[in-house]
């Protein structure tokens, strides 16, 4: 008898302990609500992949491999119509989960190429899951969305050994920045304000070191010290991403468009007196406002070349939201899919975020590519779903290492416009970078 397309489970107790037995399987992914949102989705053994390196995508389905040119997004959008379900009442029942790395800009648009592609990952990397394993934190339930397959396929995903290998650091977290080289790349970026090029830069430095080790072991760390909504852990074959971002970059359900960009930050405090007054002066920052209002008039033009004329709207403005170690600005902006346009088509013409480029989109990236030393490789892309049933949800990908050929690597920065200053912007880079810090330090100590 076919098992039903919605299998319940009983609901764990720690969600971290039932993705345990995939956490090192190839292409095993976890889109985490690290107890800060209501799902977990949980994959592996996808049928088909697809890798996107420069102008070539390799797209691999039932062992048989082929190299194209053609558009990542369009043959993305082909292995999804190769078939699959959602389950009823499920936010995601099969289709694509990967990322979508800052560069795949490229596909798109004529950019310079100035900027180190070290490490050269790929510009995209998204698998094609017919079954998937939801935890709702809200209902406190959990259950196997998919195929008629999908509790063979999780029996014997969860069967597989568990391996607990330590990781540790050989070396502390090295900029690719001096103090005094962002402050000349701050000051190029003024430079380029004043003489009209554009009205905001998102500016951003790298942190690397030296590392070995089971790198799902940082993860759990990762997610203990700093939970975010949108946290992430994808193992792929060319190496891992884990994330722990705050950010929700694009969020599709039947017609309905939503994406909340994130502009003005300020660290939180251990004294809940200077927390609250830390809260309250981001919330009423003009400077703040004015960076988050940039972007909000930016993304609502992104949304429109896709949506219903007239349907875009602002239902919320300056919203503060604290996480663990930062408060952010945050504003909410919706809208409604045109006809015959779809997932993949808003994520094209919004693609990469506008909170983490600056505006106007395109001349900040070239500045961007100018004088940051390193590409962004997945940072400020976009990791996420994209299910057969043409719904999505995708974080931006900040606050995410990737650890790949004996390195451990992150990026932290923000927005630059006219009345900034470079201690105050650097100061704020180090502010976003200091859960990640502070992690990475620990895996050192203990190494």
């Amino acid at each position: 008898m076919p098992v039903p397309n919605r299998l319940e489970l009983p609901y764990p107790k720690n969600a971290l302990e039932l993705f345990r037995p995939l956490a090192t399987q190839p292409w095993a992914l976890w889109l985490d609500s690290a107890g800060c949102d209501r799902y977990d989705i949980m994959v592996a053994e996808p049928v088909a992949t697809l890798v996107t390196r420069g102008a070539i995508t390799t797209v691999c389905r039932d062992g048989v491999c082929r190299e194209s040119s053609a558009d990542p997004l369009q043959l993305l959008r082909e292995e999804l119509a190769c078939g699959g379900h959602a389950a009823a009442g499920a936010p995601f029942g099969g289709g694509a989960v990967g990322y979508f790395g800052y560069d795949l800009a490229r596909c798109f648009e004529n950019l310079p190429q100035r900027a180190l592609d070290d490490p050269a990952l790929p510009e995209m990397a998204a698998g094609i899951y017919t079954w998937a394993l939801i935890v709702d934190h809200h209902e406190r339930r959990c259950w196997l969305a998919g195929d008629e397959d999908a509790a063979q396929h999780w029996r014997q995903a969860a069967a597989q050994p568990v391996r607990n290998n330590p990781f540790h650091l050989h070396s502390p977290p090295v900029s690719n920045m001096s103090v005094a080289g962002y402050a000349a790349a701050f000051t190029r970026i003024q430079h380029y304000l004043h003489e009209g090029d554009c009205y905001q830069v998102n500016l951003a430095q790298r942190f690397c070191a030296t590392a070995q080790g089971d790198a799902f072991a940082l993860y759990e760390t990762l997610r203990r010290d700093n939970p975010a909504p949108f946290a992430a852990w994808l193992n792929f074959p060319f190496g891992q991403v884990l994330s722990s971002s705050p950010e929700r970059f694009l969020k599709v359900r039947g017609r309905q468009v939503e994406t909340k960009p994130i502009k003005g930050t300020r660290p939180r405090s251990a004294d809940p007196v200077q927390d609250r007054a830390l809260a309250e002066a981001l919330h009423h920052s003009d400077k703040d406002r004015a960076e988050n209002l940039m972007i909000v008039d930016l993304l609502r033009n992104d949304l429109g070349k896709n949506c219903i004329p007239g349907s875009v709207q602002v239902p919320r403005l300056f919203e503060v939201e604290s996480f663990a170690t930062v408060h952010h600005l945050v504003s909410t902006i919706r809208g409604e899919l045109s006809e015959g346009r779809d997932a993949l088509d808003l994520l094209r013409g919004c693609f990469p975020g506008g909170s983490i480029t600056g505006a106007p989109k395109r001349r900040a990236m070239e500045i961007i590519e100018e004088l940051e030393p390193h590409r962004r490789g997945v940072y400020c892309g976009a990791i996420g779903y994209i299910g057969f049933d043409g719904s999505m949800d995708t974080s931006i990908a900040i606050r995410t290492l990737v650890h790949t050929a004996g390195k451990i690597c992150f990026s932290a920065g923000g927005g630059i416009v006219s009345d900034s200053t470079a201690a105050e912007e650097y100061q704020e880079s180090l502010d976003k970078a200091a859960a990640l810090l502070r992690v990475l330090e620990r895996h050192r100590a203990a190494g």
